[in-house]
């Protein structure tokens, strides 16, 4: 599409539904592939997630490829506790980053309208397309990036979606407190109800991820990890308590025509392992490569390369956890440091 040929706020190269990080992260692709670009996003200005906020060691690079550089908390590998056991792994190949998802988000979108991305206070629910684009959210465009979150009304609309189990469905809350950090590993607390990621963030703020079954509370759910619960007892609240889910969420494709699918919308297993930004980061860099090349399915290829080990590890220890064997997943990540360094190292990556 010509640039004489685009009328202003109505007609694009790519729209992208959805102005989160991953949608942000694909319309800097794209502006840096020399592609006009339309963001459609409802809400104005920075976008806050309840989500655990820490970026592993590759995500780091990825952002900086896009010049994006977000200040953050250092975090120098991962450790899980029981209350009895720690199994502690130090990353081999650089420091993962503790950020707040508003100060990411806030980079990202600064980095956006630097480069010239465009954006329409819209909401993408019905597309239509034929041979040579698609219509979303009333803009014209040769190509639509659907990143809009783990309920996403494009995939919905395209019949990309497949019923997510009922059983081991799993929620997510979110706290800040104002407390001086007090380990540079992302702390993950293992009770009998839940998991509680510790994330430092920055200027003396620590923030705490509770996953659990619906319905469970998150006072009572710090009660049962006494250690970390002691930490914070007299710590400043720094944000309100926020909530996510469910998080199982199922694709039985991330291509429909010239609609691809990224992030959360494209299909989620749960955020234990931490899967989410990095494996956007991705997702959006193979999404733009393949509509630069006019070859959609070549993403659906790519996207199966960038998630499986996510995908894999994932849904094995979400079944762990959610089994009689719970209990024995510290002490035999304590007891089998090789294998456990193993698993942290693949998700690093």
């Amino acid at each position: 599409m010509s640039p004489q040929a685009r009328r202003p706020g109505l007609e694009t190269e790519v729209v992208v539904a959805g102005g989160g990080p991953v949608g942000l992260a694909a319309a800097i692709e794209a502006r840096l592939a020399g592609m006009d670009v339309i963001v459609v996003e409802p809400r104005a200005g920075v976008i806050d997630k309840a989500c655990g906020e820490g970026l592993m060691p590759g995500a780091i690079p990825a952002l900086e490829r896009l010049g994006v550089h977000p200040r953050g908390f250092p975090l120098l590998g991962v450790d899980y506790r029981d209350g009895r056991r720690s199994a502690a792994h130090r990353f081999a190949g650089g420091s993962g980053l503790g950020v707040r998802r508003t100060t990411l988000h806030a980079a990202l979108l600064e980095r956006a309208t630097e480069l010239g991305v465009r954006f329409d206070r819209g909401r993408v629910e019905v597309v239509v397309q034929d041979a040579t684009g698609v219509l979303a959210g009333g803009i014209r465009a040769e190509w639509l990036l659907a990143a809009d979150g783990l309920h996403s009304a494009v995939a919905r609309h395209l019949g990309l979606t497949r019923p997510a189990p009922r059983t081991r469905r799993r929620y997510g809350q979110r706290r800040h407190y104002a407390v001086d950090p007090w380990s540079d590993l992302i702390e993950v607390h293992w009770t009998p109800a839940c998991e509680i990621y510790v994330t430092p963030t920055a200027d003396g703020v620590v923030g705490l991820a509770l996953l659990a079954r619906q319905g469970v509370q998150f006072d009572a759910a710090l009660a049962g990890a006494p250690e970390l619960a002691a930490r914070v007892r007299d710590a400043e609240v720094a944000s309100e308590l926020r909530g996510a889910g469910p998080f199982r969420q199922r694709t039985r494709a991330r291509v429909a025509g010239r609609a691809l699918l990224l992030g959360d919308a494209s299909g989620y297993v749960d955020a234990l392992t931490g899967e989410g930004i990095r494996i956007g980061l991705d997702q959006a860099r193979a999404a733009v490569a393949a509509v630069r090349a006019g070859d959609p399915a070549r993403y659906e290829k790519e996207w199966e390369k960038v998630t499986r080990d996510f995908r894999r590890l994932t849904s094995s220890l979400v079944r762990l956890a959610s089994s009689p064997l719970r209990p024995v997943i510290v002490p035999v990540a304590a007891a089998a440091p090789r294998i456990f360094a193993g698993a942290v190292e693949r998700l690093a990556r």
